[in-house]
């Protein structure tokens, strides 16, 4: 690494390039705290990490991976952490706020990972002392108190499908039912039904309630005034008109 304690690249490309090796330095630990699995933008980068981590002895290496139940949020995303955990990582779900991804390795560098700019992302790349003692700490603590990803996918946190989710954000977005149902190209008692079963989902008793419960578990809402997506722009969506509502569901008023 550089001599300087702190620089910044911008993008994951940038960060490959001039912090790569630092992964490959990882030997006896790396932590990885993050919101949800959209650590790396570029579909090359996910890869590019990992093959620098290979020549790290597994045996003396166990990857720690902390998360926010937004991860657990559809099926895909949870197959990967399996597949994560049956390669010997350890994975935990935190019930609290995490920021963006901060990476720890061998508790001698740490990375932090900004906000998305339409430049790319921004990371912050760290050997100072204090700031990674500081952080590893924070995750310690955050860990301890975090559920196993067994066990919290063994428990009722809900997970949300392609419908589950664009309901959810047409909740948050303040359109009228009328509305929301036409942007979503559906009729006004399909999408009064969905919401019922998402309700029932969550287990709110009112439209307020889902979406304090929504944000309690780290699920993505809509903002007001954000453009609702269509139906057509959440891949793996259905057609509700074709399914049955479950019989203690009501049609809505």
């Amino acid at each position: 690494m550089r001599n300087e304690e702190v620089f910044s690249v911008r993008g994951d490309a940038e960060l490959i390039a001039r912090a790569g090796h630092l992964f490959e330095s990882a030997r006896t630990e790396f932590l990885c705290a993050a919101r949800d699995l959209r650590t790396w933008s570029q579909p090359g980068a996910r890869d590019a990490v990992r093959n620098r981590m290979r020549a790290a002895d597994p045996a003396v290496l166990t990857p720690r991976k902390l998360l926010s139940p937004v991860a657990l949020a559809d099926e895909e995303a949870r197959a990967h952490l399996r597949l994560v955990r049956s390669k010997g990582a350890l994975v935990r779900i935190s019930r609290s706020p995490l920021p963006h991804e901060t990476i720890l390795i061998d508790r001698r560098v740490m990375i932090l990972a900004g906000q998305e700019t339409p430049t790319g992302r921004e990371y912050t790349v760290t050997t100072s002392q204090i700031l990674v003692d500081g952080v590893h700490s924070l995750f310690r603590a955050l860990w301890d108190a975090a559920v196993d990803l067994e066990a919290c996918l063994r428990s009722d946190v809900p997970h949300l499908d392609a419908d589950g989710r664009m309901i959810l954000k047409a909740l948050g977005s303040g359109l009228t039912d009328e509305s929301a149902a036409k942007r979503l190209g559906v009729s006004l008692r399909t999408y009064r039904r969905r919401v019922a079963e998402l309700m029932a989902k969550l287990e709110a008793d009112s439209r307020f309630q889902a979406g304090l419960r929504a944000g309690e578990l780290g699920l993505p809402r809509q903002n007001r005034g954000d453009r609702v997506p269509s139906a057509a722009e959440y891949p793996g969506s259905h057609d509700a008109t074709s399914r049955h509502p479950p019989k203690n569901f009501q049609q809505g008023p």
